[in-house]
Order: structure tokens, then sequence, then C-alpha cells
């Protein structure tokens, strides 16, 4: 009876640690109406089938807190993409917040809005996310000045948007580094025409073409970046990525770019991307050596 008893705690006690692990908290973006409107009505609500969530116009923040035993102090809003009609909210989203999680790392996980050719209706949404998270760094054991955005595809363009276009007036929108998984960046001729259209709208303005070019918007202050992507990727050019890199790199910002042979596109953190593992053993060593570099620049 004593060794039964024994185990029924340890089985107690590993189903608890388990799920403080993976506990979720869900808050709204906003407490009051958003400075800007997508102009999605009551009868095209938000919609789940699945991994893909639609016609997100109540944004939201869900938080998978690191365990304070392994906590690094670093936080990353996440960005999953969809081009920009709707959201992969699993594998690129709280299937990549909890890796995060084993990494010491707390993660957000961002419902945003779908801009519904209203342009400026996602950077709100993450901009919002980034005063969250540093707003409430305390509640969440988080250090303020270690706070990332991660984003896949057109989740990439936003998360490349918000760390080229930001606000140090306040709460600082600004990210301390950023994860880019094979991202839409440039508006231009390379771009992903869903992207392009569902942002900016059927006929962009040459100036918003210009605006959200982010390889165009890149300067010394802009945070360090990783890109992971695929050569064969045939829905967004690899092409994209290049341009933030070398633009990156002219600005004399760390950079760091990894192209895997094979792939094709969307793969985030699906087990069966041929390069799964190696992806997040390279990923994993890159935020290390920017968690120490952020240490280092926060002694000087």
């Amino acid at each position: 009876m004593i060794k039964k008893d024994r185990l029924l705690v340890l089985s107690t006690l590993l189903i608890f640690t388990y799920t403080t692990m993976n506990a979720q908290k869900v808050v709204k973006l906003w407490e009051t109406n958003p400075p800007t409107n997508n102009e999605i009505t009551e009868t095209e609500k938000c919609e789940r089938n699945g991994n893909w969530i639609t016609n997100v116009s109540s944004p939201e923040l869900t938080i998978y807190q690191a365990n304070k035993a392994t906590n690094t102090g670093m936080a990353v809003v996440i960005c999953p993409g969809g081009g920009y009609a709707g959201l992969a909210i699993q594998h690129e989203g709280s299937e990549f917040a909890k890796w995060l999680n084993g990494q010491g790392i707390t993660a957000f996980v961002l419902k945003y809005r779908m801009p519904n050719k209203h342009k400026e209706v996602p950077l709100d949404d993450a901009q919002q996310a980034m005063r969250y998270v540093r707003e409430h760094a305390n509640e969440f054991g988080i250090d303020a000045n270690k706070v990332g955005i991660a984003g896949f595809s057109a989740g990439g363009h936003l998360a490349a948007t918000t760390s080229t276009h930001y606000t140090t007036e306040g709460t600082s929108t600004k990210p301390d580094f950023s994860i880019l998984f094979y991202p839409v960046i440039t508006m231009e001729i390379a771009t992903h025409g869903g992207s392009r259209s569902n942002l900016l709208g059927d006929k962009p303005l040459p100036e918003d073409i210009q605006f959200f070019s982010n390889e165009k918007q890149i300067n010394v202050n802009t945070p360090p970046a990783i890109l992971l992507l695929s050569d064969d990727d045939k829905s967004v050019s690899p092409v994209n990525s290049i341009f933030y890199y070398e633009a990156l790199k002219k600005n004399n910002i760390p950079a760091t770019m990894y192209i895997f042979p094979k792939g094709g596109h969307g793969w985030g953190m699906n087990t069966d991307f041929e390069y799964h593992s190696q992806m997040l053993h390279l990923l994993s060593m890159w935020l290390k050596s920017t968690d120490t570099q952020i240490g280092k620049s926060q002694t000087k």
C-alpha cells in the first residue's frame, strides 16, 4: 500500500508539473476599442477550424509562462502566419510557444486582427502586444529588456514591420530581437501577392509599398534577427529574407540566416519538416547567444 500511495503522489505531482508548464492565460489586447477598425462585421465573426482561424476582429494574447525553475527572463510575442487572411494558430503559434517554454522563455501568442485592407490594423495590435508584455513584465518574471518578436510568413512580415516601425515614447514597442520564419518582407515585385492585397488593397499607393517594404526601413537601431527558410519555397520567395538580411548587414546589425535545402513553405513546428530537429537546435543556440549579448549590452 505504501508503494502504491507513493506512486499515486508521484503521478499527481507529474500531472501538476505538466499542467503548470503549459498553463495558459488569455487576455484581451485592448482594454478599450482599438485605435483602428478592420470593419469586419458581426456576421463575419472569428471562426476556428482546427489549426486555422479566420475573420479575427477581437485581438487576444494567449500567454504561455516559462517554468520558474528554468526561466531566463526572455519573452517572445508570436505572430502566426496566414497571408493576412487568417492565422495558422497551432503549428505557427501554440506549438512554438510550448517549445519556447522548454527553452525557459515566456511566450505570448498574438491573435491579431486581419487587416481587411486596413493597413494599420495588424501593426497596431503587434505594438500593443509589445506594450502589454513590458508593462506586465514583473507579473510574468520577464526582463523588460529581453522581449523579442517572432513571425511566420505574413506573420513574419508583421514581426519585421514591428521591428522597423516602432515607438520609444511611453512604453517602448521596439523588440529586442526578431525571429523570422520564411517571412514576407517586401511589398514590391518579390512579395506574396495575397498578403500584399489583404494588407494594402488591390491598388496600393507607392508610399504604402515603400513603408511596408521592411528591407527599406532598416537602420542602425533595428534589432538583431534570425531568418529561417527553405530554398525551394514557392509561396514566398527566399529573396524576401535575403533582402532583409543584406539590409541588416549594411547597417552592422547582427543577423543570422539559415536556408534549408528543401521544405517548401509553412512548415512551422511540423515534425515532418525534414530539418525540424536541426532547425530547432540552431534556433536554440541563437537564442542563448542573443540572451548573452543582450545581457552584455545592459551592463555597459
